[in-house]
């Protein structure tokens, strides 16, 4: 009896193998054949902020200071809303910024203001060095409307200036615009961010000059 089991058993076993064998080759092709997608970067550099005429700088350190911000706009995925589902937001699996943009704004902020000359001295908070103003804001948008007509994309943030040395508050705006994509490419929305961030960089330049007048 014991040898009789014993052989069904082989055999039954011989049977399946070659059935299990090609089931695990077709899955392994199949998932070879899939097209891998590739995970895409950009940058938030926008072109340099329109000049402000300003001779004179005050002889003020500023710091500005890293955005705070909430949900998915504090992460590196480009968070995108359409027409149809107007209350949800989402996130690109493969479309990402190369830093998270409550980091590269004020960077961005960082370097206009230098060039505009309004302060002898402009640091982010990462310098250490003794502000006799900080500059800081929350990032309250910043996303693409693909689904749009035409497609665009928005940003809003708040910023207020505070003296150190008074501890007053000497501005407090929000700053909020969009712009039109053109073009289909991911690279087109990429674009659009950069201009407009370009924009509302304008706009702060332009408030903090008329106030250190």
């Amino acid at each position: 009896m014991t040898p009789t089991t014993y052989r069904a058993n082989s055999e039954f076993s011989d049977s399946l193998l070659g059935p299990l064998l090609l089931i695990s080759l077709l899955l392994l092709t199949a998932c070879g054949s899939e097209p891998q997608r590739r995970d895409r970067f950009f940058v938030l550099e926008p072109p340099p902020a329109a000049s402000v005429v300003n001779s004179r700088p005050q002889a003020a350190t500023l710091v500005v200071q890293d955005f705070a911000v909430r949900g998915f706009l504090g992460g590196r995925q480009i968070v995108y809303r359409t027409r149809e589902e107007p209350l949800e937001l989402r996130r690109y699996d493969v479309y990402l910024w190369e830093q998270p943009p409550a980091r590269a704004l004020p960077r961005n902020l960082v370097e206009a203001l230098r060039n505009a000359g309004l302060f002898s001295q402009v640091a982010t908070a990462a310098e250490r060095v003794r502000p006799d103003y900080r500059l800081s804001g929350e990032l309250t948008r910043f996303e693409h409307r693909p689904t749009d007509s035409p497609p665009r994309v928005l940003v809003g943030f708040t910023l207020t200036l505070v003296s150190t040395q008074t501890r007053t508050m000497q501005l407090t705006r929000t700053y909020a615009g969009e712009e039109t994509v053109r073009g289909e490419r991911p690279e087109d929305m990429a674009s659009a961010f950069n201009r407009l961030t370009r924009n509302l960089i304008t706009q702060v330049i332009q408030d903090l000059a008329v106030r250190s007048k």
